[in-house]
């Protein structure tokens, strides 16, 4: 059997080779080449550096023969050969980006009719979604405050949450109008062991009540009272109702800018009771006012899937509701800065629509 001649090293490859063997970052295969011309560098037959390395003895000829005509930089894995991919990611990426034609008569793309669009396979469109994060199905809202008073606003109420006057109260009031006492046709059905509760899709009418409600930032405890109407009347009781219920201090109101909260007999209230203060959220805005987050709370957990045989069942249920989460309520912890909210919202407007 033949030994071939010991291969020769380039200048400087010594000590490059020998980085390459020992690095962590490099491909495995290209560290094992780097062994492979180091150890022929040393006269080891082929035969023997094929079973150290763990490679075939064609292999360790070819690498030899890449080294000599190539140097270290041929040790690189080259194109491989075949058919080369026909599919442009940017192409697939740019036509989902793109509205559809409106001869097809629809609003987005769907994986399955974009791929017969672009004359490929519905699996690879779905791919690139999943590999480029695109969801043409999903759509979210958005609004722009415009509001000439947004940032003037945004301080106060956000101040109020973060740094609340000493000796003074902050409740946020709102109403949720029109809850509807829904009766289901037909009993609710309990959750099984692996069958979750039923309930039909038809129900029967038995009239609305608006829940009014304030909320204690400090502490979440909840004023409550339902009116058959939110006018600036029922407003006005309401507001009366929360400043009997924190009486001696100074109290700080936050509302958004519903008109029954700026009504003449409103304000004229306010002018003999200065001790009450409203503070106002922007327009579009009311999410900064934090009883919607309770509003949230009840209507996933004692209203969305009630059953109520009459309004005043309605209101009994309301009623039991606030009364046990007071209770055991908590205060909401509001986190976001005046200057976070602001630097978000006088990103640069796409659309000027009033509404």
């Amino acid at each position: 059997m033949s030994v071939a001649a010991p291969s020769v090293l380039r200048p400087g490859d010594q000590e490059r080779l020998n980085a390459l063997r020992r690095s962590s970052s490099v491909e495995a295969g290209v560290a094992q080449r780097a062994r492979i011309i180091l150890l022929a560098a040393e006269g080891v037959p082929n035969a023997e550096i094929a079973r150290r390395v763990g490679v075939s003895r064609p292999t360790v000829v070819g690498w030899r023969s890449r080294y000599q005509a190539g140097g270290v930089t041929a040790l690189a894995d080259l194109d491989r050969p075949g058919r080369p991919s026909v599919i442009d990611e940017a192409d697939v990426v740019v036509a989902t980006l793109t509205a559809p034609p409106a001869e097809l008569g629809v609003t987005h793309w769907s994986a399955r009719l974009l791929a017969r669009q672009l004359g490929i396979s519905f699996a690879t469109v779905a791919r690139l979604w999943r590999k480029w994060d695109l969801q043409p199905w999903r759509t979210e809202t958005f609004k722009f405050s415009t509001d000439p008073e947004l940032d003037a606003k945004v301080r106060d109420v956000v101040g109020l949450y973060l740094n609340p006057p000493d000796q003074a109260v902050v409740v946020c009031v709102d109403e949720k109008s029109q809850i509807q006492a829904l009766n289901r046709t037909a009993p609710i059905l309990p959750m099984r062991p692996g069958l979750p509760a039923k309930a039909t899709h038809d129900y029967l009418r038995h009239g609305t009540t608006s829940l009014f409600a304030a909320l204690e930032v400090a502490t979440g405890k909840v004023t409550d009272a339902c009116y058959p109407q939110h006018t600036h009347a029922e407003f006005l009781d309401f507001l009366k109702i929360v400043a009997k219920a924190h009486p001696r201090v100074k109290l700080h109101v936050v509302v958004d800018n519903y008109a029954t909260h700026k009504h003449p007999k409103v304000k004229a209230w306010l002018a003999k009771n200065p001790r009450v203060t409203m503070h106002f959220t922007p327009t579009s805005g009311s999410w900064l006012n934090m009883v919607e987050i309770f509003f949230g709370i009840i209507t996933r957990q004692a209203i969305r899937r009630g059953s109520f045989t009459s309004v005043k069942d309605l209101i009994n249920a309301i009623e039991t509701f606030i009364d046990a989460w007071n209770d055991r309520c908590h205060p909401f912890v509001w986190t976001k800065t005046a200057d976070d909210i602001l630097t978000k919202a006088h990103r640069k407007q796409i659309s000027n629509t009033r509404h």
